[in-house]
């Protein structure tokens, strides 16, 4: 069955052996040059909340220059495009693997019929369902990691700068935006596996292979969305405190109606940190939401953060409160999301043998 299993899915393999090489390859082309880019910075030599010029520069940097470090035509950086088609990338293989592997695993012998060859010999439905998932998943579960290990050695510079406090570019994303924390640690384990349990009861529900990938795209897209904009923010309680205007890398004030509104970007004491949201508030701790008159005289078409006037917002008593979730719990998000979406692939895992024994005749 081993053998059977392993002759079906041989071309799958192949076709993922080669996207493997190629992104190694890619990788370990440019990823010595990245680094030397990060050693040749003041990165290094930097102590504390001095670190967050250097860290900018070299992030605008990477955005802005090509892997020769001359800039670019069009001013978008390959190491910034390089990171991007690296998290494009792991983002997809989940979804493949659950699409490509899992939907047509089992759909495809049923609605060929070739299930009953095995079936009517020595192999019960339980075993030949089980080598099937066992190599198939744990084929998927590798694939997707190693994609995510390989962008993480790639990426740790640009990893660092941003932990020391670099902002303010496209490329600095903390480890909890979206597209870094859904790429790197173990949530791509999760992913994959759940793309692919299902994928594969998809397959059995609907028996036939392209409806069954259909539902299987549609599904893990709608869940991939609804996790970190409704489910992974309320994972933990969070964090509340109110700061100082310069702890923040950015504020913007519009200039048409005096109103105070904060980006919550580049949080100093938390640069790894997760800011949920924010606003300004007076010393009781209650909302501002219009500049104080004597504030307005400092303020400079296209300068909002412009020293003076934060140092005016300042003397008037005006902070920040920020709801946030510290850099400490991290690894906790990871790990919980994963054991979320390993839990939702061992339920479907578990209906899928049911429905094979009891259903499928």
């Amino acid at each position: 069955m081993i053998w059977l299993t392993w002759r079906q899915s041989h071309l799958k393999a192949a076709s993922a052996a080669v996207v493997l090489a190629a992104f190694a390859v890619l990788l370990a082309v440019t990823g010595p040059h990245l680094a030397s880019l990060y050693a040749g910075s003041k990165i290094g030599s930097c102590q504390g909340s001095d670190c967050g010029g250097p860290a900018d520069d070299f992030l605008q940097q990477l955005y802005g220059s090509s892997l020769s470090g001359a800039s670019s035509v069009d001013g978008t950086g390959t190491y910034w495009l390089l990171y991007l088609l690296g998290i494009v990338i792991i983002l997809m293989a989940p979804a493949v693997i659950g699409i490509f592997w899992g939907a047509p695993l089992i759909a495809g012998e049923l609605e060929a019929g070739t299930h009953y060859l095995a079936w009517n010999q020595s192999i019960t439905r339980t075993r030949w369902l089980a080598v099937k998932l066992t190599l198939t998943g744990l084929a998927a579960m590798g694939v997707t990691e190693t994609l995510s290990l390989m962008q993480a050695w790639w990426a740790t510079p640009i990893s660092r700068a941003v932990g020391r406090g670099g902002c303010c570019s496209p490329i600095a994303m903390n480890q909890f935006s979206p597209l870094v924390f859904a790429t790197h640690g173990i949530t791509p384990l999760g992913y994959a596996v759940f793309a692919f349990a299902l994928g594969v009861t998809a397959g059995v529900l609907v028996r036939r292979a392209v409806p069954a990938m259909a539902l299987t795209l549609a599904v893990f897209a709608v869940l991939q969305v609804v996790m970190p904009l409704w489910v992974r923010p309320h994972l933990f309680p969070p964090d509340h405190t109110i700061t100082t205007l310069s702890s923040f890398a950015a504020i913007n004030v519009p200039i048409e109606r005096g109103t105070l509104t904060v980006i919550p970007d580049g949080f100093d004491s938390q640069p790894e940190g997760w800011v949920l949201s924010s606003g300004a508030v007076n010393t009781s701790g209650k909302p501002v939401s219009a500049v104080p008159a004597a504030c307005m005289q400092v303020m400079q078409s296209g300068k909002a953060s412009h020293p003076a006037l934060l140092d005016c917002l300042d003397s008037h008593g005006i902070g920040i409160a920020v709801t946030y979730q510290p850099a400490s719990r991290y690894w906790a998000f990871q790990w919980t999301e994963t054991a979320i979406y390993v839990a939702f692939a061992l339920a479907l895992v578990g209906y899928c043998f049911w429905r094979i024994r009891r259903r499928l005749s």
